[in-house]
């Protein structure tokens, strides 16, 4: 990844994240509060928000803790016979 993107993604706990996902759902689904009583609405954009905001605090703690770890060379055993069971054959 280059540099910027690691600097693009700040650091984001849960519950910033419920509150920006909160604050967009319900800017999206504005038009269908007026149909429901906006108590229930606030209740399910809450559950709502509860969810997909603990799933976006996952991945983007997964996605930071991959760019931190290069991925590491394993070492490869070799093919050859033991140093002592060729000697046992000659």
């Amino acid at each position: 990844m280059t540099e910027t993107t690691e600097k693009a993604a700040p650091k984001l706990s849960k519950k910033e994240a419920r509150k920006i996902v909160y604050e967009k759902l319900s800017n999206a689904l504005a038009e269908y509060k007026a149909n429901l009583k906006e108590k229930k609405f606030d209740s399910n954009l809450k559950k709502a928000s509860k969810l997909f905001a603990a799933d976006i605090a996952k991945a983007i703690a997964k996605q930071k803790q991959q760019l931190k770890k290069p991925a590491r060379i394993k070492a490869v055993k070799s093919d050859l016979p033991e140093h002592g069971a060729s000697e046992a054959a000659v």
